[in-house]
């Protein structure tokens, strides 16, 4: 019933139900796994009478919540926090105005600045790169004939690409789980070759399924990865289920930097040495878990550099190293996994007093976004690309990066 590359629906839940009542990472009080309890609607008697739409929403929302699963409330621990207050309130400056450059796409989670100065986003349900002109919308496939978005699981794919060296890397994620739908596809990182080539630099998964995490509960073995980020010559990567990130070097070897517990590491950003990292926060997304996060790869210290936006995806430096974070938006109240409710997602710049400041809202659950000039582009879960320009004024921060790096000093 199974084939490369894909599955059919009852392969999928009759393996994934069973993986899950089995697994000895299941707790059976965790939010994840009472969502499949006999009267849960993903039963098999009640997904068998669905219609295709309605069973992809549901499977989109179960694997949301891969990266909410623990039952444990975030505890990082305040090794070097700099900011004591429980609660953080968002500043809101005079929104900038954004508009829409592109729509119509396959849905991704990334996105990055090529060496040629253009927009480069996944396209997971196509298994492709696509280069987009920042100042047209106008974009072409870059590369294709990677890993698909598995149908029946609703997400994953290609998470995000990044380029080293000017050569094109991708990041590949869940296209493969043995408990939950073994496909045999790589979970890893891929090196583009070609229009229609690539090669597989590391098995990400197995290193996950030979490595697991301890302190929290988790089901999908081989890890969801969010954002890949180059480093010194290799690559980091964040792991939104696992909580961790990891180093990843060209010959494929594997290691982990930083380990967390069930905070839901996403975007990626690097200055020097230092490293800075968003994370979404446990169900419910309170926007006081929603934070910003600096870290050394060679010191144990996890600095948290701002805090205060609901379900944070990414993280980016601007004009004068001004820095900025994605907030997908407010919490539904509905399931665990829900995504968040649509136009509530909002772009902030993170103060030097570990506030954040409004610089556009009403974004319709973004996942990503890069900044060229003094221009953010904004990737949504929906399948669009949107700009938001004048995101920094003069003089563009220096005083505000000043005091963010004296932090870590």
């Amino acid at each position: 019933m199974v084939s490369r590359g894909g599955l059919s629906p009852p392969a999928l839940f009759s393996n994934s139900l069973a993986a899950l009542s089995k697994h000895p990472n299941n707790n059976p009080g965790c939010r994840a796994t009472r969502n499949f309890s006999e009267t849960s609607i993903f039963s098999p008697i009640n997904f068998y009478s669905m219609n295709r739409t309605t069973k992809s929403l549901i499977i989109l929302g179960l694997f949301l919540a891969i990266f909410t699963s623990s039952c444990k409330k975030d505890t990082l621990p305040d090794n070097g926090t700099v900011l004591s207050s429980q609660y953080n309130e968002i500043k809101v400056d005079q929104p900038s105005l954004k508009k829409q450059l592109v729509t119509g796409l396959g849905g991704g989670w990334g996105c990055t600045i090529g060496p040629d100065g253009d927009l480069y986003v996944p396209d997971g349900k196509a298994g492709a790169i696509l280069r987009i002109d920042p100042k047209t919308g106008a974009y072409t496939t870059f590369a294709s004939g990677l890993p698909k978005l598995i149908p029946e699981v609703g997400i994953g794919g290609i998470a995000d690409v990044a380029f080293l060296d000017g050569k094109a890397y991708a990041l590949v994620t869940m296209v493969d789980d043995p408990n939950l739908f073994p496909t045999g596809q790589i979970n890893g990182i891929y090196r583009i070759d070609g229009p229609n080539s690539y090669k597989i630099i590391a098995d990400i998964g197995a290193y996950n399924i030979a490595h697991p995490p301890t302190g929290f509960e988790f089901f999908v073995v081989t890890g969801v990865l969010y954002a890949m980020q180059q480093f010194s010559g290799r690559f980091l990567v964040t792991d939104g289920h696992l909580n961790r990130v990891l180093q990843v070097s060209l010959d494929g070897k594997i290691s982990i930097v930083k380990s967390f517990k069930d905070i839901v590491p996403t975007g990626l950003e690097v200055r020097g040495n230092q490293v800075y990292m968003s994370q979404a926060g446990p169900v419910p997304h309170l926007p006081e878990n929603g934070k910003v996060l600096s870290f050394s790869t060679k010191s144990p210290a996890v600095t948290t550099v701002g805090f205060g936006a609901p379900l944070l995806v990414d993280v980016e430096f601007g004009r004068g190293q001004t820095l900025f974070a994605l907030s997908q938006g407010d919490y539904s109240g509905g399931p665990e996994g829900s995504p968040a409710l649509p136009n509530t997602g909002s772009l902030v710049r993170v103060n030097a007093d570990g506030t954040f400041s409004v610089i556009a809202d009403e974004l319709d659950r973004p996942t990503s976004f890069e900044i060229i000039e003094n221009t953010a582009y904004i990737v949504t879960l929906t399948g669009e690309v949107w700009t938001v320009d004048n995101i920094a004024d003069p003089p563009f921060g220096r005083n505000h990066q000043k005091n963010l790096l004296h932090r870590h000093e």
